[in-house]
């Protein structure tokens, strides 16, 4: 029976376990340093600085929103110049794309304006309205670019004739 004894309270101590639950050895607590911003006396956190972290971090946020279509520009700029002026199935993907986004951040504009406060927010709603319509004007540009833009007369009436070239331009064959 006592060697049982033994092997329980072996088994009870294990040799990496750590207890926290019981006190130190010696009666006295052990002293921590507060953590930061704990005040002993008001025993709360700071109010004032975050008020103000958070005000600056509101109008941080808000122009990140804001400025989030005009640096999309550069971005679909190059995508729109590796992808071609060929009609075919990758660049007509990437020219829809280029539509898609800003005309869906148009329609839900209110939901993206609930989210910009502060002090700016009506110049921060103009700056985001304006960058939307700079990614259409570039979608709009790559589409006439293209040549998909209805831009004569021939295109929208059938009994008109389309215009005829003026010359033909080819590398190296002479046409007879």
């Amino acid at each position: 029976m006592a060697s049982t004894g033994k092997v329980r309270n072996v088994m009870r101590r294990h040799k990496w376990a750590f207890s926290f639950s019981q006190r130190a050895k010696s009666d006295r607590p052990v002293d921590l340093a507060s953590p930061p911003g704990y005040s002993s006396s008001l025993g709360q956190v700071h109010e004032e600085a975050t008020k103000e972290t958070d005000a600056s971090l509101i109008v941080k946020k808000s122009w990140d929103i804001a400025l989030a279509p005009l640096k999309q520009v550069p971005m679909n700029l190059f995508i729109m110049y590796m992808a071609g002026n060929s009609i075919s199935i990758f660049p007509i993907m990437m020219v829809g794309m280029l539509f898609l986004r800003p005309v869906k951040a148009l329609l839900t504009v209110q939901s993206t304006f609930k989210l910009i406060e502060g002090s700016q927010a009506l110049f921060q709603k103009v700056v985001y309205l304006f960058g939307n319509l700079v990614c259409l004007a570039v979608a709009l540009y790559k589409c006439s670019s293209m040549g998909l833009l209805p831009t004569h007369a021939s295109d929208w009436l059938d009994f008109v004739e389309p215009q005829q070239r003026m010359e033909f331009a080819g590398g190296g064959f002479i046409r007879i």
